[in-house]
């Protein structure tokens, strides 16, 4: 008996937490139409720690995206600072008409499209859609980070910055939106976050 209701438990546990996980459905249409903003800092810059990690603010951030998709770390080096990843499109990157014809996937840091057919030019997916490694500056961005889901729209601003770690480990954000490939993802200090 007390198997069959610990495995009732563990069923009731994992249809919750596929409900709450559950993609966000959005209208027709380009839903942002605007680019991420980014003003780069003067070299001399204030470091601030979180998690024993110090932290370089680069460049302020800030953006409204369509969420492509989530991913939670939990082991990674990075896992203590930036426990989520977030897939972000903008401009045609929030439109139904084109994310239907895009198949995608998130691991080990990455974010990955695939198509058979592009609905748009693959320089313009490369350009309006990123991953962003998201460091919560706050116990309320961390909060609202947990209720992100598939198909939200966020807005957050904060800084693009570089994390040192102990013996030397190094994570240092890009600067720009045009990189692909490693070292192309943005590494964001969220200072304040909505989800739409």
């Amino acid at each position: 008996m007390k198997l069959f209701i610990g495995l009732i438990l563990v069923c009731l546990i994992g249809a919750f937490l596929s409900w709450n996980k559950r993609a966000v459905e959005q209208p027709a249409g380009v839903l942002v139409s605007d680019q991420p903003v980014q003003k780069n800092l003067p070299e001399k810059r204030t470091v601030f720690e979180k998690e024993g990690f110090k932290i370089t603010p680069l460049a302020e951030f800030k953006a409204e995206a369509r969420v492509l998709l989530r991913e939670d770390y939990f082991w990674d080096d990075g896992a203590a600072i930036a426990p989520v990843d977030l897939a972000l499109g903008w401009g045609r990157m929030s439109d139904n008409d084109v994310l239907e014809h895009l198949e995608f996937s998130q691991s080990n840091r990455f974010y990955y499209w695939s198509t058979a057919d592009f609905p748009i030019p693959r320089r313009e997916i490369e350009t309006h859609s990123a991953n962003m490694h998201m460091i919560p500056a706050s116990r309320t961005v961390e909060k609202q980070l947990k209720k992100v889901r598939q198909g939200n729209i966020v807005r957050f601003e904060g800084y693009l910055v570089e994390v040192y770690g102990e013996n030397g480990w190094l994570w240092r954000s890009s600067l720009t939106r045009d990189d692909t490939g490693n070292g192309a993802c943005e590494l964001i200090w969220v200072e304040k976050l909505e989800v739409f």
